[in-house]
């Protein structure tokens, strides 16, 4: 359950607020609130993609509604990688300030404006890299490369009057890095020199011992896959991962095979990282979709979008043969990703489908066909010896995320009462070198359902598993209440609850009695009459059918 909502006290002079409006007790919609001197930072707008549970929905954004009252106040917002759990609501946040300043990288800014041309929206942006140090309002800024499954991704230290906070974004400390471009502990270390008052770390990998496995192993093993595969190669992996793209070209190059991008994100991204000088794409190794045809299975991989079972992405439709790339039983389909906790139903009916066709499936449990992009126990471990800070608080992960890594922290000397496990909406003050909670905002999911953002609930939501998972029933009765008669139906129609209609035709007489009674004792208001018909029919197809369907009564009064 979550924290009671607690009002925070006026925020005083010299003190630094933090609230976290997503990305804490999840994996995903990662965003930030910095607070100082009546102007706000933003630290990513990310979005979090939905469940099974939420059918429907496109994707879920932060709680945006908190601060739309402050849009003015926004200095600007960062973004500390392309990924879209960081960057993935800025257009949604843009829409309602077109003109907030974005700052990020070149690659990550790239991908943004990428996004937001489909929106319609031309950003103020301020490309910064690793080892600058600008200012904003009040806040002064310093950008410090981290290496993560994403090229020039990077972490901010943010100093004010109140002090200083370091925000890893998302980190790994891979020693090898397939772009030679690590992650910068000597200016963590010199920030611990300066000191560190606030540490919020990414917490996905806290509970795995040890260090995260390096991105360079994972190319030989595509090779040797790619290599041994009779037929068509399918990898799938997300749309913005370009290192992961990068090994596969190289390995597709070694092998004599052609690609092809698949998915209008995945074509998007690479040209952008092609662009830019991130992605290096062997001469003549891509092909476009359209003149791929004469190519022999036994000489192309198709690099496609879809590893985490999203059914639209271009996986799905090859699993439903809704796609014009089919899959046979001489083809291999690598799924080069981690599994996204709450996905996992999703990609088991991937991985089921996919071999029920016939195909060979390679995945990290089977292979080592992928390593995540965010630091282990041990790494954090090593930060938190090196910056040494006098509070922490873990960010980006799930609750047990966020437990283990303020676990890990406490284990190399951060006193308890130092560590904060914060949720979504959690108020934090840091002043005087204390960081402590003050309050606790009710945070909400803003679904994004086609065209409609927000205005889809919670209830429509448990209507649309209704109908889903119990089915519906319409029943229709045309009434003369000033005579107190039926002048017809009740009529029973029914959608998904696996019954013939003519199993109602035993129910249609207490629907009859209940009405004409009803009428007979003064009930005349349609509503009530409808009311009347659903608890009928609802008792009915519980005890009978042992359902709970959907009951949509409609009383017609002449």
């Amino acid at each position: 359950m979550p924290n009671p909502v607690i009002t925070p006290p006026a925020l005083e002079a010299g003190t630094l607020r933090i609230t976290p409006l997503g990305g804490l007790g999840e994996v995903g919609r990662n965003m930030t609130v910095y607070e100082i001197d009546g102007k706000l930072l933003v630290v990513d707008c990310g979005v979090l993609f939905p469940e099974e549970h939420q059918p429907g929905v496109d994707v879920i954004l932060p709680d945006i509604s908190k601060i739309e009252h402050r849009l003015g106040d926004i200095v600007a917002v960062v973004l500390t990688h392309g990924h879209e759990d960081h960057i993935g609501a800025v257009p949604y946040l843009l829409k309602r300030r077109e003109n907030i300043p974005l700052i990020g990288s070149k690659l990550t800014l790239a991908f943004v404006e990428a996004k937001l041309k489909e929106h319609r929206i031309r950003p103020e942006t301020r490309v910064v890299a690793e080892g600058d140090r600008i200012t904003t309002g009040p806040f002064d800024l310093e950008f410090i490369a981290v290496n993560h499954s994403i090229p020039d991704a990077l972490a901010v230290a943010i100093r004010t009057d109140a002090g200083l906070v370091i925000g890893t974004g998302d980190f790994k400390m891979d020693q090898l890095p397939l772009d030679g471009r690590i992650t910068d502990l000597r200016a963590f270390a010199r920030l611990g020199e300066e000191g560190v008052d606030l540490f919020m770390t990414d917490s996905t990998n806290a509970e795995v011992p040890g260090f995260t496995a390096l991105e360079k192993d994972i190319g030989p093993v595509l090779e040797r896959v790619i290599e041994k595969a009779p037929g068509k190669v399918v990898v799938a992996s997300f749309s913005s991962h370009v290192h992961r793209v990068q090994q596969v070209l190289d390995a597709a190059q070694k092998n004599g095979r052609r690609v092809v991008l698949l998915g209008r994100s995945m074509v998007r991204n690479m040209k952008i990282a092609s662009d830019l000088g991130y992605l290096t794409v062997p001469e003549g190794v891509l092909v476009d979709l359209k003149k791929s045809g004469d190519i022999p299975d036994d000489r192309i991989v198709y690099m496609s979008t879809g590893s985490q079972g999203e059914p639209m992405a271009v996986l799905a439709r090859m699993v439903n043969q809704e796609h014009q790339v089919e899959i046979g039983a001489n083809d291999t389909v690598i799924l080069a990703s981690s599994l996204i906790p709450g996905n996992e139903n999703s990609v088991y009916r991937i991985i089921n489908g996919l071999m029920k066709l016939g195909a060979n499936v390679v995945h990290k449990g089977n292979a080592k066909v992928h390593v995540s992009g965010h630091a282990s126990a041990g790494e954090l471990m090593y930060c938190y010896n090196i910056v040494r800070p006098k509070n922490v608080m873990p960010i980006h992960g799930e609750y047990r995320h966020l437990i283990a890594n303020a676990g890990v922290a406490i284990q190399t000397g951060v006193p308890q009462n130092r560590t904060i496990i914060a949720e979504n909406g959690t108020v934090v003050d840091l002043a005087d070198g204390v960081a402590r909670k003050v309050g606790q905002l009710e945070i909400d999911f803003i679904y994004v359902d086609g065209k409609s953002v927000g205005r889809v609930t919670d209830e429509d939501l448990r209507d649309r598993r209704t109908l889903a998972e119990e089915g519906f029933i319409s029943v229709i009765t045309v009434v003369e209440t000033s005579l107190g008669q039926i002048i017809s139906g009740p009529e029973v129609h029914a959608k998904g609850v696996a019954e013939d209609d003519r199993v109602f035709d035993k129910i249609k007489p207490q629907i009859a009695d209940a009405l004409e009674q009803a009428m007979k004792d003064g009930v005349t208001d349609p509503h009530a009459l409808q009311q009347i018909t659903r608890r009928t029919v609802g008792r009915w197809v519980g005890t009978k059918l042992r359902r709970k369907s959907m009951i949509v009564p409609v009383v017609v009064v002449v």
